[in-house]
């Protein structure tokens, strides 16, 4: 997996390519905990992820949790495959995807 990101004043956007599982979910991790600090707004671009695990969920829910108390979180571009599993887990309630 790759991880792109960008910051823009209190916002942060991270592309990832790939897959986000149990391999690369704490790279992932590492990443959010060292750039989370001060952001407002978090957006993940899902263009190019090709496979979601439980430890990449794992992942986004702690974020989710981070963003709660300091802003906003939002998935874009997610793939029918990574829908489906937003749904059935009931992370599609959870999280903001648009």
């Amino acid at each position: 997996m790759t991880i792109e990101k960008q910051r823009n004043g209190a916002e942060l956007f991270i592309e990832l390519k790939g897959r986000l599982d149990t391999t690369t979910a704490p790279q992932l991790e590492a990443e959010l905990k060292r750039d989370i600090n001060g952001v407002e707004r978090l957006v993940f671009d899902f263009i190019n992820l090709e496979y979601l695990s439980s430890a990449g969920l794992r992942v986004l829910l702690s974020a989710q949790k981070v963003m709660n108390k300091q802003g906003e979180m939002i998935i874009r571009n997610v793939n029918e495959t990574i829908n489906d599993i937003f749904e059935v887990t009931g992370f599609s309630e959870i999280l903001t995807i648009e």
